[in-house]
């Protein structure tokens, strides 16, 4: 390991790591950054009838080399177990993430996100890994109680999702404090970027602005601090190089807030099509459990891991915009998806 800046940076080349939820959006571009970087990358997935790997179905040829794909399902110890043996760096993304369907299957979500991370925990306990970076969520601090969230916000479950998290997160430190499990919790705000499913908003109004009359959408009240895909992986990474890191809790975020309206407002215009926004009532939260306001303080990631986001929210719509015209086969406009 070298220094650059008071991060420490590992050499990636031939070092074996385990990404769960490899399939996902911001797990497919770790995996190709990962496997870029010359890194021998065990992609857990999650077992289906249809042997269907997600984005990894696209991943390119010259990586494919680097990348071993193993199906299986988190809350399985003996799976995870195995797929954890000989990783010494474990980027733990894989979970059950959609808010509205925590309220629909509360008990499902539960099991996967808080059990399958003690099962993570426990395989990287006995393979003596290096690391487990551990992936949370800014839906764990609730609203915003100051103009800015810092790591020390209150927590607060306001869904079955944002509650399950918050538990994953405790599981993952108590591991450090009781069996010192090297792990690093980063708080990704809202990543975007090509590959995101309709679930999320940036495509749920993209998709619409470009076929439809209307762009129908929840609360247009609450806000948002987005960040592009590539520069939440480049944290991640960096949550893996920096030595300061560990036991750390992190949040990557732009810095940045914008309301949903305003965004739908932007997407819009570098659209160019004129579109009426209309607020759907099926689209809405219960009122307690909406969060009204996510806003990052990034200071801290900026100084353990010498972070910082480098791609504008316009410049990132844009090259979302483009990605999704490419692929609005892939979506079925207009349909909500929780």
């Amino acid at each position: 390991m070298g220094a650059e800046g008071g991060v420490a940076i590992t050499a990636w080349t031939d070092r074996p790591v385990l990404v769960t939820g490899a399939g996902g959006f911001i797990g497919s571009h770790l995996v190709e950054s990962l496997a870029t970087r010359g890194a021998r990358v065990t992609a857990f997935v999650r077992y289906n009838s249809r042997h269907h790997l997600g984005w990894l179905e696209n991943l390119p040829p010259d990586l494919a080399g680097r990348v071993t794909i193993v199906a299986g399902d988190l809350r399985d110890p003996s799976a995870v177990r195995e797929a954890a043996r000989d990783a010494e760096y474990v980027f733990h993304l894989g979970a059950l993430i959609s808010i509205p369907y925590s309220y629909r299957h509360p008990q499902e979500v539960v099991e996967t996100n808080v059990l399958g991370t003690v099962n993570i925990l426990e395989a990287a306990r006995e393979a003596r890994t290096k690391r487990v970076i551990h992936t949370s969520t800014s839906e764990v601090y609730g609203t915003a109680r100051t103009a800015r969230i810092n790591e020390g916000h209150p927590l607060q479950g306001q869904s079955p999702y944002s509650a399950s998290k918050i538990a994953a997160d405790k599981i993952a430190e108590s591991y450090w404090r009781a069996f010192d499990v090297p792990v690093v919790t980063v708080r990704p705000f809202n990543t975007y970027g090509p590959r995101q499913s309709a679930r999320a908003v940036i495509p749920t109004i993209i998709t619409q602005a470009l076929v439809c009359e209307e762009v129908k959408l929840g609360s247009l009240i609450p806000t948002r601090d987005f960040t592009f895909v590539s520069d939440t992986v480049s944290g991640f990474m960096r949550a893996a190089e920096a030595a300061e890191a560990v036991a750390r809790e992190i949040n990557l975020g732009s810095g940045e807030e914008v309301s949903i309206g305003d965004l739908a407002e932007k997407i819009i215009a570098l659209v160019g099509r004129p579109v009426r926004i209309v607020c759907e009532e099926q689209r809405l939260r219960p009122p307690r459990s909406e969060v009204d306001r996510l806003h990052s303080d990034n200071s801290l990631a900026s100084r353990l891991l010498g972070w910082k986001p480098t791609v504008s929210l316009e410049e990132g719509l844009r090259a979302t915009i483009a990605w999704v015209e490419g692929h609005l086969s892939s979506f079925d406009v207009g349909t909500y998806k929780i």
